[in-house]
């Protein structure tokens, strides 16, 4: 195992100074501006149109920039946003139950476990009521009360209820609120739109990002373009582990190629399991995995039978979950953790689950699977009011499963889901490579070591409408007399002939692997070893196999096809020689941070009863991981501290 390398490099994260609250008010009063017909003269990129990026393109357009927006599908409307069931989280304390821009930035820390910044997470808080405001006013259909007021629920970390949520898929309503509000720009002639293109690379000139190379996936070739700056807005990581929530074009190759470009990768080992998928079923098939909106866990009972002759049956299939009586019934979340009971967070709720069933008490036919159950919610709202508000999610489950949860309770079991690690950002959401920025998924900030339900999609929102906007004219105040770049210059040359050699290099292996067969072995190595508790050991025997897997990728390796042309294999395996990247990352950083916290389960660090055990003495910072040169080198660890002024730093307690 090679030691990792630590550098005493200073970070400068930009917090403004002064209370935590009055931070982001400073900090606008004070920030440079672009004058509004300097605006015209400066061009932005942004890569990526999922809920960051379509609203941070459609809204530097509305300000006067110009925009280049880069879209891997065939439209903005294909973005991975859109699968998003549950709602988002907001402020706005509609029912008086006690909630405030303060209890949702305590609620976010606690639920990440502390190691969130402060001020993002306050500013995030702040920003949330006007992002409902924002969405609202784009027509966005939010659920309503007879009242009239917006109808809200409670997520999981949080006792209030202020999750809003639209019917259908909320997601798909917000990422068609953002879209419309692009195609708008669009039309006029302030972002111009490139669907099917991929970024491969980003072009540094002078130290700053200038632009990037990316390859039009239809015909094949590779195209530059520059800008005076470059957002990247594609998303997290999750897809490591082949088997994930995500849509199958989810990808970390643009953040790692700003990273092999010098930008830092921090917190990477945060990885998100959300504890409402439908299981596994078959026999290793799967190329996704289908996630069930959190929301289901306000009125389903999550449990396991107590004795295992009982579990036995039901994984033979002698019985049913129904048939299963109440005396023997373990209703473990609420048992374990009677305050919040089914609403625990993410992190919780799926290793509570796997420890059930790791001791022998899951309910199908693999033995891991838990029970999500809704009759007592028939029996006391009655079918209709828990069709009204599940309707869609059920019939969407008896779909795939031909179960119907009205009948039946539903399965559920972990599944990766987010990643609360990203390219590393300051309080102005620029990276350690200037005039780089990251947002949405894409950066590290907001959520600490695990994030609490509905919040991707604040954060999402919050940097592309609200914050970005700010911050990104601090930067570009001082770009207006710096001309447009020709794409002719040497930095682009080099670097589009780097994209063009590699993938070269891909087709010419002519081994016998699929790609997919390579990436489903890497799948497995991540969640076995990597995933939702880790160990010193299986950490590194992770980066042993990931190195011989990649050995096995540069040797056997079989791309079919044509470096011309539309070839997806290709374009696959471009992928996945990142992803093996993404994932040594992940177990360097697991295995420097000897504590658990969050999303980061290390099995020699639990409390007697099992829950995370962290370490604030030795570990409260933020790991920024520095590329050493070489996808086979160790990456250099520098650390920037963590500050907190506003929140007493504690054992987080979902007890009582």
């Amino acid at each position: 195992m090679e030691e990792i390398k630590k550098a005493n490099q200073p970070v400068d994260s930009k917090i403004p100074e002064g209370p935590v609250a009055e931070k982001w008010t400073n900090y606008k009063a004070h920030q440079k501006l672009v004058n509004p017909a300097n605006k015209r003269r400066l061009d932005v990129i942004v890569v990526g149109t999922g809920l960051a990026g379509a609203s941070a393109a459609s809204t530097l357009a509305e300000m006067g920039f110009n925009v280049l927006n880069f879209c891997i599908q065939d439209s903005p409307r294909r973005a991975h946003s859109i699968a998003a069931q549950g709602g988002i989280n907001a402020a706005k304390n509609y029912k008086n139950d006690g909630d405030s821009i303060y209890r949702l930035f305590y609620d976010t820390v606690k639920g990440g476990d502390y190691r969130a910044r402060e001020a993002n997470v306050y500013r995030l808080a702040e920003v949330s009521n006007d992002i409902i405001d924002q969405c609202v006013a784009q027509g966005v259909p939010f659920a309503r009360e007879y009242g009239g007021l917006l109808d809200n629920r409670s997520f999981g970390g949080a006792q209030v209820s202020r999750t809003f949520y639209a019917k259908g898929q909320t997601g798909q309503q917000l990422l068609l609120g953002a879209y419309s509000s692009l195609n708008r720009q669009i039309q006029l002639g302030k972002v111009k739109s490139y669907n099917r293109y991929e970024m491969h690379d980003v072009v540094l000139i002078d130290g700053r990002a200038r632009g990037i190379i990316a390859k039009n996936l239809v015909t094949g070739k590779f195209e530059r373009f520059a800008a005076h700056a470059v957002v990247i807005a594609t998303g997290g990581y999750g897809n490591a582990y082949f088997l994930s929530t995500n849509a199958m074009a989810c990808n970390c190759s643009a953040a790692v190629a700003c990273y092999r470009k010098g930008a830092w990768f921090a917190n990477p080992a945060y990885v998100q399991i959300h504890p409402t998928c439908i299981p596994v079923k078959g026999g290793g098939n799967q190329s996704k995995l289908t996630l069930m909106s959190e929301s289901l866990r306000n009125d389903g009972r999550i449990w396991v039978p107590k004795s295992l002759e009982t579990a036995q049956k039901l994984q033979k299939g002698e019985i049913k979950g129904s048939q299963v009586p109440e005396e023997d019934r373990d209703y473990y979340l609420e048992r374990r953790y009677p305050a919040f009971g089914n609403l625990v967070p993410r992190d919780v709720a799926s290793r509570a689950a796997k420890e059930r069933c790791d001791k022998g008490f899951g309910v199908n036919d693999s033995g891991q699977a838990v029970f999500l159950d809704f009759s007592d919610a028939i029996n006391r709202l009655g079918k209709d009011v828990v069709a009204q508000r599940y309707g869609n999610l059920f019939d969407m489950y008896e779909e795939i499963t031909d179960v119907s949860p009205y009948e039946e309770p539903m399965m559920i079991y972990p599944a990766i889901h987010y990643t609360m690690g990203g390219i590393w950002v300051d309080y102005e959401l620029q990276t350690s490579v200037k005039g780089l920025f990251a947002i949405g998924e894409c950066n590290f900030s907001d959520h600490g070591a695990n994030r609490l339900g509905a919040s991707a999609l604040m954060q999402g929102l919050a940097d592309g409408y609200f914050v970005l906007p700010y911050t990104i004219q601090n930067y570009l105040s001082d770009q207006i007399t710096v001309p447009r770049f020709s794409t002719d210059a040497p930095e682009f040359a080099e670097a589009e002939k780097k994209c063009v050699e590699a993938h070269k290099a891909l087709l010419n292996i002519k081994g016998k692997r699929s790609v997919d067969s390579i990436h489903k072995e890497l799948g497995n190595i991540m969640w076995d070893n990597v995933g939702m508790a880790r160990t010193k050991a299986s950490l590194e025997e992770a980066l042993v196999k990931m190195k011989a897997l990649r050995k096995e990728f540069e040797t056997n390796l079989f791309v079919p096809g044509e470096l011309e042309g539309m070839n997806i294999e290709l374009d696959k395996a471009f992928r996945l020689k990142d992803f093996i990247t993404m994932g040594e990352l992940v177990a360097y950083d697991a295995l420097n941070r000897n504590e658990s916290c969050g999303g980061h389960f290390r099995e020699e660090y639990q409390t007697e009863e099992g829950e995370a055990k962290r370490d604030d003495e030795n570990y409260f910072y933020v790991a920024c991981w520095d590329y050493a040169g070489d996808d086979n080198a160790a990456p250099t660890l520098i650390k920037e501290p963590l500050e907190y002024e506003a929140i007493k730093v504690q054992t987080r307690n979902y007890k009582a």
